[in-house]
């Protein structure tokens, strides 16, 4: 008897049919991989497994019986614990305090601290993580370490069920062997668990099963997660063969000119003496190990962190300190944690698109309208963003379109140097398609673009040139072309210089 079993479920948002009869069975002990594009319904479906949102028809049923998951305390009573993909922990409690948030440790009304804190020391020590302590603020710790504190959350739960969105994404390769490992421990004990992720190859080490979504359907179910071919998995998702993921690079698009200078740049504790350039047209990748210093690296030429010593030139000029002078000089940034850095969820998609450009709307202290929505939309196309509605409030949009639209404020801005953090995470293999050409669009333009990557492939595959990164230095410095992945981990792994 399947533990749970979901059938005809469908789901409408105002012009908006999210999920269009989708069915999914997972068994008691089995890692089943749920697959798909980005706005294919993979996000509805786990809201509706969460109880976040209730289905407008169809059944879902728990060890045979029906049951109503009307809210996501219902979901948590009967045994499935949510992992989210965007983190919804709160940063200005303790990594105790957001374990247990909802179902403290009290007795009389009073929450028994010590209870809870020798709890979450246990769940911390049984993931591999004994040095995050149950009394630092979650704030305070990096992408990782949050991720493994919501991990610590769902197991609380004694949870029969866990779905898991992205897990691995701000994970580094020790941290990916070790929830593969927790995952392994929970399913030999009987607990089921949902895995999403657009990495192929990690479907292939823990799934059973695979069941794929496109559109809102389930177009392929049950599928053997080592033996399905990889071809056969892309052409459910996309809904035709994609060949290649990676478009011709016609040997570069790199200009005389230099766009930016990096020299000696310094900000202790997190990165030290780096020193690149980039040309007009340029890719250069940023390989490392999360912790390296590449997102911190990326942040300081942006100005959004104060670099202790060094310096940034854009084309000849030096860069001034803050945000405010990075975007007048021309730099644009898509960072990696888009909800929180990059993007105002509950405005518009127009505004969120010239929030960079707003000086060029304003006339007689009148915003120009027609004119701004008219900008938007055309970025907005030429992204392939859907709904391609620059009205549609960002919040609704897919993890996928919610990136396009943080690059279109780029392409209104018209900024000529590109800091990309991880452009592709948590976007499916057709979006990263259009996302690859769109980065080699704007190479061909001209722009210079730093594109910092945990996939290897993705970076050797994207770049002219590849810089390593680890504990802050700038360890290899090499034209992409016939560098390997082997030779790139050797340098990350073992530090040596190439």
């Amino acid at each position: 008897m399947s533990l749970l079993s979901v059938r005809g479920i469908v789901k409408t948002f105002p012009g908006v049919r999210a999920l269009d009869g989708v069915d999914l069975d997972v068994e008691p002990g089995e890692v089943h991989c749920l697959l798909g594009q980005n706005g294919a319904g993979k996000s509805t479906l786990i809201k509706v497994l969460a109880g976040a949102h209730q289905p407008d028809t169809g059944e879902i049923t728990w060890q045979g019986e029906p049951v109503t998951l009307g809210s996501p305390v219902d979901a948590l009573r009967l045994g499935i614990a949510t992992m989210y993909q965007e983190l919804d922990l709160v940063p200005g409690l303790s990594v105790a305090d957001n374990i247990f948030l909802g179902h403290e440790r009290a007795r009389f009304g009073f929450t028994r601290i010590s209870q809870a804190r020798a709890e979450a020391a246990r769940l911390m020590a049984r993931l591999g993580h004994p040095d995050i302590r149950p009394s630092t603020e979650v704030g305070k710790l990096s992408a990782a370490g949050q991720q493994l504190v919501s991990m610590a959350r769902a197991l609380a739960h004694d949870a029969r069920l866990l779905v898991m969105d992205e897990p691995t994404a701000a994970l580094a390769g020790e941290e990916v062997d070790n929830l593969f490992r927790i995952v392994g421990e929970l399913t030999a004990d009987g607990v089921a668990v949902v895995y999403i992720s657009h990495r192929l190859e990690e479907l292939r080490r823990i799934g059973h099963r695979v069941t794929v979504l496109k559109d809102g359907r389930t177009v392929g179910t049950g599928l053997d997660a080592a033996a399905t071919p990889t071809a056969d998995l892309v052409a459910l998702m996309a809904g035709r063969k994609v060949e290649t993921v990676f478009g011709p690079r016609h040997d570069g698009h790199a200009r005389p000119e230099t766009a930016l200078a990096v020299e000696h740049l310094t900000r202790h504790g997190e990165f030290e003496d780096v020193s690149f350039t980039v040309h007009a047209g340029e890719v250069v990748g940023i390989a490392g190990l999360v912790g390296s210093g590449r997102s911190e690296l990326l942040e300081t030429i942006f100005g959004a962190r104060k670099a202790d010593r060094g310096t940034v030139t854009v084309r000849g000029k030096p860069l001034g300190p803050g945000v405010r002078a990075a975007v007048k000089a021309g730099i644009g940034l898509a960072p990696e944690e888009r909800k929180s850095q990059g993007l105002l969820l509950d405005l518009p998609v127009v505004h969120n698109v010239t929030l960079a450009s707003l000086g060029r709307y304003a006339k007689l202290g009148f915003t120009e309208r027609a004119k701004e929505l008219d900008d938007a939309g055309a970025s907005l196309r030429r992204l392939d963003l859907r709904p391609a509605d620059p009205r549609r409030i960002v919040r609704t949009l897919s993890g996928g379109n919610q990136q396009k639209a943080v690059l279109a404020r780029w392409l209104v801005r018209g900024c000529r140097v590109l800091l990309l953090d991880e452009p592709t995470r948590g976007v499916d293999v057709g979006a990263r398609a259009e996302l690859y050409r769109l980065i080699d669009e704007l190479a061909a333009t001209g722009v210079a673009i730093v594109l910092v990557s945990s996939e290897i492939p993705e970076v050797l595959g994207l770049s002219d040139r590849v810089l390593v990164l680890r504990e802050g230095r700038v360890l290899a410095d090499r034209r992409s072309a016939g560098l390997t992945e082997a030779e790139v981990l050797d340098v990350i792994l073992e530090g040596s210089a190439a």
